[in-house]
């Protein structure tokens, strides 16, 4: 009898072995999947200078991509309706970002307190600015920076389907 429970014992516990490997299997199978339809854009490399950079639309139809401010990594959502750069509080905290001149920006939730910021340096793949405007908002959540025209402005922007280049 004890042999019998032992023997139950250790075949239920192959079972949920199997069971939590199996699903272990289909979290990292579906977790690719998932980033390239919510971050399509995760892996792109910094190229040669001024190369033009191609950007995947993601599911939600917005362009998001890696970046640094200063040198320091950053996730970039690309925003032709923002007049600049916009940092969340906490994020600009981070990048040990000096808030200055406090002034008011209109946003779709209404109008926010905002505070000018200059940054040194601005990189999306190979394309680098210097001296870029912003603003710190430290209503924003989340740690995805709002690339602007503050920076945009200084590309040549082509949309064809799901894909958009910038270009010097």
């Amino acid at each position: 009898m004890k042999q019998d429970n032992s023997r139950r014992f250790i075949a239920r516990l192959f079972t949920h072995l199997t069971w939590i490997i199996i699903l272990g299997l289909f979290y990292l199978f579906f977790q690719d999947k998932w980033l390239q339809q919510n971050d399509p854009n995760h892996s792109l490399m910094t190229a040669s200078s001024n190369a033009p950079v191609v950007l995947q639309r993601n599911r939600q139809g917005h362009y998001i991509a890696p970046g640094t401010i200063n040198g320091l990594p950053v996730r970039f959502l690309l925003d032709t309706g923002a007049t600049d750069i916009s940092i969340p509080g906490s994020l600009a905290d981070k990048l040990q970002l000096s808030p200055g001149r406090a002034s008011y920006a209109s946003t779709a939730n209404g109008t926010i307190k905002v505070y000018a910021t200059q940054l040194d340096s601005v990189a999306l793949g190979g394309l680098s600015l210097n001296q870029v405007a912003a603003h710190i908002n430290p209503h924003m959540a989340g740690d995805t920076v709002l690339l602007g025209m503050s920076f945009l402005q200084h590309l040549e922007l082509t949309q064809r389907g799901d894909t958009l280049t910038l270009k010097r």
